[in-house]
């Protein structure tokens, strides 16, 4: 049986989406979405005093438990963290903003620790270990807080015109060209592709890190 936390960001989540579908009142639409998004990370970060699926996923966990990846998962917490927040970061400021990353103009790849600049979608067994391993734990939480104010702040900005718009292509040809996506998962740019802006505020930043939590709670009942 589904948690009521679940169950009721779920419900909110179908309100959101009839919102923006409709978008006869965009401030409503905004403030469920800021709600939603708020779930998603730490109470600390957000500062709306709401229940938080990452304090929940995280409490108890030592940094060497958030890198492992136990048997029959695919990924570490610390991996589903980053993936999350690279996703996020790339959608929002590329194709919804129209602006660089987070990632690039903080410098953020060498506060991490780490090379890998895409979204990780289709990474390789090897690969997914070795970011789990090396990434720096305190500075990923800080690169979090940082795509999550700037999301907030995007999506503040947004009016209905550019809500109803499809994402632009040559957004989608900056991002292929900034390697934010892999060859392998080229695919993705075809579904954004597809979407209005308001349909990218669905996925990735509320439903993407949604599933991607659901996947964490697992990962953490193996590690247990």
């Amino acid at each position: 049986m589904m948690d009521p936390h679940r169950k009721a960001w779920n419900q909110q989540q179908q309100l959101l989406r009839q919102s923006l579908e409709r978008l006869e009142d965009l401030p409503k639409a905004i403030e469920l979405f800021l709600c939603q998004h708020a779930m998603l990370y730490s109470a600390d970060i957000s500062q709306m005093g709401l229940w938080s699926f990452e304090d929940e996923i995280l409490e108890g966990l030592s940094e060497q438990q958030m890198r492992i990846i136990p048997a029959g998962a695919e990924h570490s917490i610390a991996w589903v963290i980053w993936h999350m927040t690279r996703i996020e970061d790339a959608t929002m400021n590329i194709l919804a903003a129209a602006s660089l990353q987070i990632l690039t103009q903080e410098d953020w790849l060498e506060r991490m620790g780490i090379s890998e600049q895409d979204t990780g979608n289709s990474m390789e067994p090897a690969s997914i270990a070795n970011l789990s391993a090396a990434i720096d734990l305190p500075a990923l939480q800080a690169y979090r807080s940082s795509v999550f104010r700037r999301t907030c702040t995007v999506v503040r900005q947004l009016q209905v015109p550019e809500l109803k718009r499809k994402v632009d292509p040559a957004r989608l040809e900056q991002m292929r060209k900034a390697g934010v996506v892999r060859a392998e998962a080229t695919g993705l740019l075809e579904y954004w592709g597809r979407l209005t802006i308001s349909g990218l505020l669905l996925m990735p930043p509320t439903r993407h890190g949604f599933v991607h939590w659901n996947e964490a709670q697992r990962i953490k009942q193996k590690i247990r």
